[in-house]
């Protein structure tokens, strides 16, 4: 199984993928689970992030076990989504971003596997934090189903599980911030620390706290998912087959030496 999708129920539909089955595979983190399918005659995983029936809060997702999990099954490239809020005005409700780097703010995650001992310690490069091949087919692709997908942002990834202040939404825009969310961090770290090749998938729900004329709600952001989650789909499953056998960027070489 050489791809995985790490997403949200509304990414996951059950006609998508044929034989499924349900992988539990325990990790020194913690047992990790995802489902397991054929598309295209090719096993591809899909890991709920927040477990099947979204029940996982963002700041309790157990970033660790899901990422060492997929080492272990040999993943080698993941396609990740996120709903987020917009702080440019440029990128609207329903837009993709296929999201080119992040600022992070989140306060009590544990963001490496690199904690000394027998791991070592290694200052993991974070020059291209997203996979420049997969980004390009995620942009070629959209571009071909006729789907708006800016090429770039910068995700701001905050603790949650509350939404932002104004204040905090002007800091990150002042900062740089294009998008906000609670999940890509260190979802992202991780798989770039074990050499995955990771490419996320932003899509905008609402404007940012003080940009929305009206007060944010979890409901906003299920309604503008459901609405735009056949595109979503379409533009994983029409990326999937694009995907080389062999990597063509330097993704495998980041982090450390680690074996599973």
């Amino acid at each position: 199984m050489r791809i995985a999708i790490i997403g949200g129920s509304g990414v996951y539909d059950p006609g998508i993928l044929s034989n499924i089955r349900e992988e539990r595979v325990d990790t020194p983190y913690g047992t990790a689970v995802l489902k397991v399918g054929t598309y295209q005659g090719e096993e591809i995983g899909f890991m709920p992030r927040h477990g099947e029936k979204h029940t996982v809060p963002p700041h309790r997702v157990n970033y660790r076990a899901n990422i060492w999990a997929l080492k272990m099954l040999k993943v080698e490239r993941v396609l990740a989504t996120a709903a987020v809020g917009s702080t440019n005005p440029g990128y609207r409700p329903g837009d993709f971003v296929i999201v080119n780097d992040f600022l992070d703010f989140t306060k009590t995650r544990t963001y490496t596997f690199f904690e000394g001992g027998e791991m070592g310690v290694v200052h993991t490069d974070f020059t291209t934090p997203y996979c420049p091949e997969l980004r390009r087919l995620l942009v070629e692709t959209a571009a071909g189903l006729g789907i708006k997908a800016h090429d770039g942002g910068v995700y701001a990834c905050t603790e949650g599980p509350r939404f932002e202040t104004p204040a905090e939404i002007r800091m990150i825009r002042q900062l740089g911030g294009d998008l906000v969310g609670m999940t890509n961090v260190p979802e992202v770290i991780l798989a770039h620390e074990v050499g995955l090749c990771y490419g996320l998938i932003a899509m905008v729900t609402n404007m940012a706290a003080g940009i929305s004329a009206t007060p944010l709600s979890h409901a906003e952001v299920l309604e503008i998912m459901d609405q735009n989650g056949k595109n979503l789909r379409d533009l994983i499953m029409q990326t999937i087959p694009r995907i080389p056998r062999e990597r063509n960027c330097r993704c495998s070489l980041t982090g450390g030496k680690i074996e599973v």
